[in-house]
């Protein structure tokens, strides 16, 4: 029988969201022998019947669409003014969306601080912990996950696509030699899920299981271990605490929109980067008049989401981008940091594969013509690459509430408040140069830039900090306010690095799994 445990028990350690960072933590405490554990869900708990190789269709059907407002410099206030960022509404999280790619942080991207010294506009920060540190849990990720090409799964690497072929090629011809593609798909049987059948549709979730999920893996794990309770379908309002500041139990609305108070020894808050600070903020009390865990006024500060672009590039001949996983190759020659290039950090090329109606909307939004169609036309030949650069963290980029507008559960729409700065926007334009002269020394007779699509990458906004003043949580996601109050998703970064953050969210999963475990039997919380 499924764990169900009583809404007045105060021993259950409570995890807001299921995606990379709260499903893992669920299955890793689950699985150090935490008896009491449950997971609200915001969204929906999806069978894999309902998983559909359609575009649109799993868009719409899997989406976080609760209206968002978009605001600053950035392009979504005229592209997408209320999607600013592309997550999933679900169990499982955005790990359902998800291309796969497992790249590890760079030594240098934890001592941003250090490294970089001051950017005009930034307020960087560096992590409390190190790449040392983080190693022996990336291989524990990199083995949990099925990283094909790594040593901890010892997956051999997944089959070179045509998209793979052709992006490789032209970077060998401008002088590029690092290129890679640890992915989290399976290259042959592993975990208990099947090998890719390169069906192509990685990021509408995966239909056969090949794709790690905390929906296909680590939540039905954490569930046959008796000691996980999955409540889908519960939006959490608040969270509540005692005279003395710490956490007593979260109220949420139910799937028939009753309103609901579970009782919590712990609440571990892993609901992302926009709707994790939104809880702290709502969570405000007389005690925490600026919010939740909020002494620093860092709550909702320091949004990241990787500096981007995109482009296409079209050929003669048909490459059939479609056929194959969505990411098929990653340019890391330009991931080093190299501040004689005009700008500090580092970005990857990679090949993204974007089914004709994603091109048709991403590529002009809006757009129509004869300029246009003749690109879409050509669709078959077309190679597509999205540039993943390193972000820098900015106080003025923020998460805040609206102050009069209210959502369908009565809780203030939040305002996702971005503006790159000009190491960003330096960044993302190197990137597109460089992908230009990739495609035309293979030759490519038309690349196309687009305007970056919705971002799906979140970090920062409950950042770590070494010391209470910069941040929200300690090296271990623990709040610097409340000590059984923890963050467990990309909020908690304190910078993005170069990389995609799904590897490194897991990775701090499942080091916090290693803490909360061992102080919880030595009753420090």
């Amino acid at each position: 029988m499924p764990a169900q445990f009583d809404f007045n028990d105060e021993g259950v350690v409570v995890i807001v969201g299921s995606g990379a960072g709260g499903g893992t933590l669920a299955n890793e405490l689950s699985q150090r022998g935490v008896n009491k554990i449950v997971v609200l869900e915001a969204g929906k708990h999806y069978p894999q019947a309902d998983i559909d190789n359609d575009e649109w269709g799993m868009f719409g059907k899997i989406s976080w669409l609760d209206k968002r407002y978009s605001a600053g410099g950035w392009h979504h206030t005229k592209t997408y003014p209320n999607l600013p960022c592309w997550l999933v509404k679900g169990v499982g999280g955005s790990s359902v969306h998800w291309a796969g790619v497992a790249l590890r942080f760079q030594p240098h991207e934890f001592k941003t601080r250090t490294t970089y010294g001051t950017v005009q506009g930034a307020n960087l920060l560096d992590w409390p912990v190190t790449y040392d540190e983080m190693a022996p849990y990336y291989d524990l990720a990199e083995k949990k996950l099925g990283v094909s090409g790594t040593k901890a799964s010892g997956l051999p690497l997944l089959p070179e696509n045509n998209h793979y072929k052709v992006v490789a090629a032209g970077a060998r011809k401008v002088g590029y030699k690092k290129i890679v593609r640890p992915l989290a798909i399976n290259s042959k049987p592993y975990n208990g899920r099947p090998a890719c059948q390169q069906i192509g549709f990685c990021m509408q979730g995966c239909k056969i299981g090949a794709k790690w999920s905390t929906l296909q893996a680590d939540i039905p794990q954490a569930l046959d271990t008796g000691r996980v309770e999955l409540r889908p379908e519960s939006m959490v309002l608040r969270i509540e605490h005692d005279k003395a500041g710490k956490v007593t139990g979260v109220l949420y609305a139910d799937k028939d929109g009753k309103q609901q108070l579970q009782k919590a020894r712990i609440v571990c808050v892993a609901g992302n980067s926009i709707e994790s600070p939104r809880l702290l903020l709502n969570s405000a009390s007389n005690m925490f008049p600026n919010g939740l865990a909020n002494s620093s006024g860092q709550v909702g500060r320091n949004y990241m989401n990787h500096a981007t672009s995109a482009a296409v590039s079209i050929y003669d001949k048909p490459i059939y981008m479609y056929r194959g996983t969505a990411i098929s190759a990653m340019v890391a020659d330009e991931a080093p940091n190299n501040p004689r290039r005009g700008f500090v950090g580092g970005y990857y090329l990679e090949g993204l594969m974007l089914g004709l109606p994603f091109v048709a909307a991403f590529m002009k939004p809006g757009g129509w013509g004869r300029d246009f169609t003749s690109a879409i036309d050509q669709y078959d030949n077309m190679t597509c690459v999205w540039v993943c650069g390193e972000d820098q963290a900015t106080e003025q980029n923020t998460i805040t509430l609206h102050s009069t507008e209210k959502d369908q559960y009565g809780l203030a729409v939040p305002i996702v408040t971005k503006t790159y700065t000009a190491n960003d926007d330096a960044l993302a334009k190197h990137g597109l140069k460089q992908w230009r002269a990739l495609s035309e020394a293979v030759g490519a007779k038309r690349v196309i830039d687009m305007p970056p699509y919705p971002a799906s990458h979140n970090m920062g906004t409950n950042r770590m900090s070494a010391n209470a003043r910069d941040g929200v949580v300690n090296k271990w996601g623990q709040a610097h306010d409340v000590k059984n109050l923890f963050v467990s998703d990309g909020s908690q970064f304190t910078s993005s690095a170069a990389c995609n953050p799904t590897l490194t969210i897991v990775a701090l999963a499942i080091r916090q799994a290693d803490y909360i475990a061992g102080a919880m039997k030595r009753r420090e919380i």
